[in-house]
């Protein structure tokens, strides 16, 4: 039998984490295993929610051309069918405005020339010839910085020689990384005391002048805080939708297990129902005097001492467990269960022996000076 462990309420596989583990890279494989589970849990509580809810996939087409899956579908159907938020309005996206009016700027600006002296050929040899060429021309231009639109219109193997090597006003990402870090340390009027090598050429640089972005007016920017907090709102919704869908799978006493192709087993009762069914109480007293006396006598004076009889005890310590257990407890009760004769009342003698375990002492240890 495969082994098994619960997460979010779902009972999945090990074979199937393993499998999912892949398209999870993280820092340590426990991390990875992680989150492979809970995205198999989140799937499957959300494709069951969609059976229930009777939706049928009906896929989209991206702009790219991918066409979503049925699954991708029936997801996407479900949660714009049951999540809720509350769209923002003018007020709350105006607060956001005023209180971080920085991030709502334009680029800053930057007017800048060049001149590229592109290699000859890409060998080594070729790329020190133009090096040394540029070089020349930087030396004259740093004596004689007014003759750099003559210089860029009589030398430069860029197309922008034809307006005197001008760029033009340049915003972030514009131009290579090479050239824009160079630039933003130059002030205007001057040419950069360096050539500048980028896959291009080298390049000879001069800062015409700066311009500082600006604070956007609100009307220019409502509709992307606006667009912002409703993305914000509707994750914080869907965490929270699927969250319930898992403290109901829980409380059924981790009622959805998955099949090998990791969808819901259908028909199979969960382990909560089997042990609030009679199932696990009719024979347990007989099983345990036969397995294990030692655990029915201390199962029978625990009843004594709750003034309960042995079948109202053993009911209790699996109610208390359906509600209380988490995802571990769950993992280890379903461990128990698995391979046995009779699931449910070997899943009912480990929650009891658990739950009678002697309580184990601690002691401090304080040193004396």
């Amino acid at each position: 039998m495969d082994a098994t462990v619960v997460v979010e309420g779902v009972e999945i596989p090990e074979f199937l984490i393993a499998e999912e583990v892949q398209n999870h890279p993280s820092l340590s494989a426990a991390e990875a295993r992680k989150a492979a589970g809970k995205a198999l849990a989140v799937k499957a509580l959300l494709l069951h929610r969609a059976d229930e809810c009777g939706l049928s996939p009906e896929p989209l087409i991206d702009e790219a051309g991918r066409e979503e899956t049925s699954e991708e579908a029936l997801i996407r159907a479900v949660l714009d069918a049951e999540v809720e938020f509350e769209a923002p309005d003018d007020d709350e996206c105006r607060r956001v405005y005023d209180a971080q009016r920085e991030r709502f700027t334009s680029p800053a600006l930057v007017e800048a020339s060049h001149i590229l002296i592109e290699p000859g050929d890409p060998s080594p040899a070729g790329w020190e010839t133009a090096r040394e060429r540029a070089q020349v021309i930087l030396e004259t231009l740093i004596e004689r910085p007014g003759d750099f639109a003559s210089r860029a219109k009589a030398l430069s193997d860029c197309p922008s020689r034809e307006v005197g090597g001008s760029l033009g006003q340049l915003g972030p990402g514009d131009v290579v990384s090479e050239v824009e870090s160079a630039l933003a340390d130059l002030d205007p009027g001057d040419v950069l005391d360096h050539l500048v090598r980028s896959r291009f050429g080298w390049h000879i640089l001069k800062l015409a002048r700066r311009i500082e972005g600006r604070v956007l007016p609100f009307d220019f920017v409502r509709d992307k805080i606006s667009l912002h907090l409703e993305s914000r709102a509707w994750t914080a919704a869907a965490t929270r939708y699927v969250a319930s869908l898992a403290d109901r799978a829980r409380a059924q006493g981790v009622a959805f297990s998955l099949t090998r192709d990791g969808r819901f087993a259908d028909g199979t009762p969960s382990l909560g129902q089997l042990l609030a069914s009679d199932v696990a109480t009719a024979g347990l007293e007989a099983w345990l005097d036969d397995a294990d006396p030692g655990l029915a006598d201390r199962v029978r004076a625990a009843a004594k001492a709750s003034d309960l009889t042995v079948e109202a005890f053993v009911r209790q310590a699996a109610a208390e467990f359906v509600n209380g257990a988490d995802d571990e407890g769950w993992t280890q009760l379903i461990s128990a269960a698995q391979g046995a004769a009779d699931p449910a009342i070997a899943a009912m003698a480990s929650l009891l022996k658990t739950k009678l375990a002697p309580k184990v002492r601690t002691y401090t240890i304080v040193r004396r000076k």
